[in-house]
Order: C-alpha cells, then sequence, then structure tokens
C-alpha cells in the first residue's frame, strides 16, 4: 500500500484530498499542526466508513515538528511515496507592496515558501526510498508572473505582496527541485487547484473542493512516462492544463 503525507489536511482541500486518496486505497497521514484537531478530524472519517488514515502532528514552521513526523513515517511505513505540501496561508490583506508589514509578509512565507523546503528536504530521504516517489506543491495561479504582467488576465488586479510572492517562490523551488531531481524516478509539480470556495478565502471562488482535489490528484498519482517540473493550474481552459510561470 502506498503512503502519502499532506500538510494541512484538517479542512477544506487537505481534508478533501485525504478523503479521495483513502478512497483509492493509499495510506494517509493526514498532516494537522494541532494533533488533537488533527485526531478529531480522523476520528470523524473513520466513522463515515474511511480507511487508513492517520492524524500525524506537524508544522511546517517547525523544524522538530517536521523531524518527529518524518521519525513516525519511517517507523511505521519505512518509505515516503507521496508529499502533498498543502499548508499554506493567507496573510491578512490587503498586501500592497509599498507599505505591507514586513513581519506580514515574512509570516507568509515561513509557511508557504521556507516550510515546504523544510518538509520537503526532510522527507526525502523516505521518499527516495519509493519506486515512484512524487511530490506536488500546491500554488496558485496568484504566482504567475506572466499572468500577472497581463492587464488581459481576468485576475490581473489581485495582486499581494505576501501571498503571490511567496507561491511564486514556490514555482520557482519546483523548478529547481524537479531539475536536481529529475534522473531520479520522481515527479515533481507545482499544482494550482483553481480559485476555490474553502475557509481559506471565506467561501468565496466558484471552484468546489471537490473539483480541485480532482485536479490535484490528477496530477499527483501519474505514470513514470509524465513529465515533470511543471505548473498546472485548474483554471486553464485546455487540454494542457499547463500554467505560464
Amino acid at each position: 500500500m502506498k503512503s502519502v503525507l499532506i500538510t494541512g489536511a484538517n479542512r477544506s482541500i487537505g481534508l478533501e484530498t485525504a478523503k479521495q486518496l483513502s478512497k483509492q486505497r493509499l495510506f494517509v497521514y493526514l498532516g494537522s499542526r494541532n494533533l488533537e484537531k488533527g485526531k478529531s478530524v480522523v476520528q470523524e472519517l473513520i466513522e463515515n466508513g474511511f480507511q487508513n488514515i492517520k492524524a500525524i502532528e506537524i508544522d511546517v514552521t517547525n523544524t522538530d515538528s517536521i523531524l518527529e513526523a518524518k521519525s513516525i513515517v519511517e517507523k511505521e511505513q519505512g518509505k515516503l511515496d507521496i508529499l502533498i505540501n498543502n499548508a499554506g496561508i493567507s496573510g491578512p490583506f490587503p498586501q500592497n507592496a509599498s507599505d505591507t508589514p514586513l513581519k506580514n509578509i515574512q509570516e507568509v512565507f515561513d509557511t508557504n515558501f521556507f516550510g515546504v523546503i523544510n518538509v520537503t528536504q526532510i522527507f526525502l530521504e523516505l521518499l527516495k526510498k519509493s519506486d515512484s516517489p512524487r511530490i506536488s506543491n500546491i500554488t496558485s495561479g496568484l504566482g504567475s508572473l506572466t499572468l500577472h504582467s497581463d492587464p488581459n488576465w481576468k485576475y490581473y488586479d489581485v495582486k499581494s505582496a505576501g501571498y503571490g510572492t511567496s507561491k511564486a517562490a514556490l514555482n520557482a523551488y519546483t523548478i529547481v527541485l524537479a531539475y536536481e531531481l529529475k534522473d531520479l524516478p520522481f515527479k515533481v509539480n507545482a499544482i494550482d487547484p483553481g480559485y476555490t470556495a474553502t475557509d481559506f478565502n471565506h467561501h468565496n471562488g466558484p471552484g468546489t473542493v471537490e473539483s480541485a482535489v480532482k485536479f490535484i490528484i490528477k496530477h499527483t498519482l501519474i505514470d513514470d512516462k509524465a513529465p515533470t517540473g511543471k505548473f498546472y493550474s485548474n483554471d486553464i481552459e485546455d487540454e494542457t492544463e499547463v500554467s505560464p510561470w
């Protein structure tokens, strides 16, 4: 049975991802910064018929927490097949480039960018023990520099000095990581679930979590012939779904 760790999985897109992967018979580590909240969610899932799900405490901004989570997965599985870096924060809005407090931007980067790097680097040892390791970095179309430079883009006016720039940095890291691992069986991609109504954005957005997660899973559970180092967006209305960087 393949194993997957999903960070920030106790609600919204992360939780739905855990549900759908459980249905596909993967062993799911439901990552939660607060273990009790995670356990409560898992207990409810089990009562509703879901199987092979375990809550695991992981705060992506805390190295000790990540190391402890890695130790648990290593003892129980010996390896990790899939890492979905889903945990993220938006930070307070508005986020003007000229006057957003630096500490606010740093807090967003600590989770959305540095947290992803820390989790990924610590779990690489276990991922390398998998026959077909996958890393999916959950990003946003708001991290596309190309689209943000196009006045005709429908979200052109949605600028953010913290959130958007953190996702642009995450996209850049994805390219570097995918290149470094290209001669191994890894597939490393940035995946934008699209503008989805969740707790994260006060339930704005036209997309549903179910649709968003189907898209994430589509580009995570890919075969060895699939590309690596790509940026897929659920908001792209063509067959390739490849978003411009």
